[in-house]
């Protein structure tokens, strides 16, 4: 019993860690002056090269087997992380930083729905409740959004969401397929879909040291810690935890940026925050249970 405690403690530890990591995407895209595509390419690179790193350390000699391995299903994730991330820093640049993070909250009850379609895999009714009541905050947003002239932003936003949550859906029907490979695939793949529209050259200067940070202490170590934390707890667990992200970059926007989010954002992300936690506190046994 106390080891299995303490591979939670673990888990939840490493995975509040990436959301901390990951919630500093607004303040960085807020920082960094070039265009969308330049940001993309060079975040794309250093976060590949984090995680390729991390690999070698870890794997040794065999990393080159572990990249082989993750065979059709991990190019597929890597094929929905890739279009999630160039669909993510858009939106950041064409809506407010908490319409997106908000938005993406609602990752965990759309994948939930998913895999009940995909697999029949049964949810419990609360969690079916809070996904569809986090829908009604997300379509509030978006219906400001429109009118506010943030549609684009938003839909972006909210295409990266379902993106990612089938490929969290992917990877627990294939829980033996490593991430980590994948992910540092896919790192590598959105730079290289960045390139034709990028300007390289344009990022070294002053502001390079924005570009290096931005690609492994928010990309890189995010996704790391994300796909450690996840082995440990319960993938229910871990996206709950990883809703944290949603006021802390709203925290770091705030008080970095003075960026005080719209009334809209307010209302729905309360009815999003309001489902994420009645779910945690409502379904506390079963999160604490097997993956």
């Amino acid at each position: 019993m106390p080891a299995t405690i303490a591979r939670t403690e673990r888990g939840d530890a490493l995975v509040l860690a990436s959301a901390l990591a990951f919630s500093s995407a607004g303040f960085f895209t807020h920082l960094i002056p070039q265009d969308v595509w330049t940001v993309l390419f060079w975040r794309g690179i250093f976060g590949g090269l984090f995680i390729a790193g991390y690999i070698v350390w870890r794997e040794r000699g065999a990393a080159l087997d572990a990249v082989r391995s993750i065979g059709g299903v991990g190019l597929f994730a890597a094929a929905c992380s890739t279009i999630a991330t160039i669909c993510f820093v858009n939106a950041l640049r064409l809506t407010t930083v908490a319409d997106v993070n908000i938005i993406y909250a609602t990752s965990p009850f759309i994948a939930a729905a998913l895999a009940w379609l995909w697999t029949g895999a049964r949810e419990r009714v609360q969690t079916l409740f809070a996904s569809l009541l986090a829908l009604v905050g997300v379509a509030i947003m978006v219906h400001t959004a429109r009118l506010q002239g943030h549609i684009a932003g938003d839909l972006l936003a909210l295409a990266m969401t379902a993106l990612m949550a089938t490929m969290m859906v992917v990877i627990r029907q294939h829980q033996q397929v490593s991430m980590l490979p994948a992910s540092c695939l896919s790192a590598f793949l959105s730079a290289l879909a960045a390139l034709p529209m990028a300007h390289p050259a344009t990022a070294f200067g002053p502001h390079f040291i924005w570009f290096v940070l931005f690609g492994t202490t928010q990309f890189g170590l995010g996704l790391l810690l994300l796909t450690v934390g996840t082995r440990l707890i319960s993938a229910t667990r871990a996206s709950l935890i990883y809703t944290l992200e949603v006021p802390l970059a709203c925290i770091w926007v705030w008080l970095a940026f003075a960026e005080v989010p719209s009334g809209a954002a307010f209302i729905g992300g309360a009815i999003v925050m309001v489902a994420v936690v009645g779910d945690l506190i409502l379904g506390r046994a079963a999160v604490n249970g097997p993956a």
